[in-house]
């Protein structure tokens, strides 16, 4: 499925979530919730996946964590916060960069709107 398609499946199942429990929860609920709902509809989805981080000769292996991989294909970072902030972008990014996957999703479930907490970020997405 190419990486277009599996964000429609991935942001459907964030807005069912969101109509079912609507903002409030903590990330680590809302990070299972989602993993749950993709794992129910055919996908593989790993959560708090290492991304190691390579400079010269220094290896370090769990240098940050993405909360959901989807289909080895889409990272999803998900907020629980009052504002998205540039930082949260900045990071998402550098995720992108780092695994050289090319789509990526912030999913901020703390929205009364949840399309108001969504961004995509694209790595050379055509």
């Amino acid at each position: 499925m190419h990486e277009n398609a599996l964000s429609k499946e991935i942001l459907d199942a964030s807005f069912v979530l969101h109509s079912l429990f609507g903002p409030g929860l903590f990330e680590s609920v809302y990070e299972e919730l989602l993993a749950y709902e993709l794992v129910k509809r055919g996908h593989q989805v790993e959560r708090q996946k290492p991304l190691p981080l390579v400079h010269g000769d220094l290896n370090l292996p769990n240098a940050f964590r993405i909360d959901l991989m989807v289909d080895d294909a889409v990272i999803v970072e998900i907020k629980s916060v009052e504002t998205i902030l540039p930082v949260h972008k900045k990071q998402l990014l550098t995720y992108l960069r780092l695994s050289g996957k090319r789509l990526g999703l912030l999913i901020n479930f703390n929205e009364a709107h949840l399309k108001d907490g969504i961004s995509r970020m694209v790595n050379n997405l055509k």
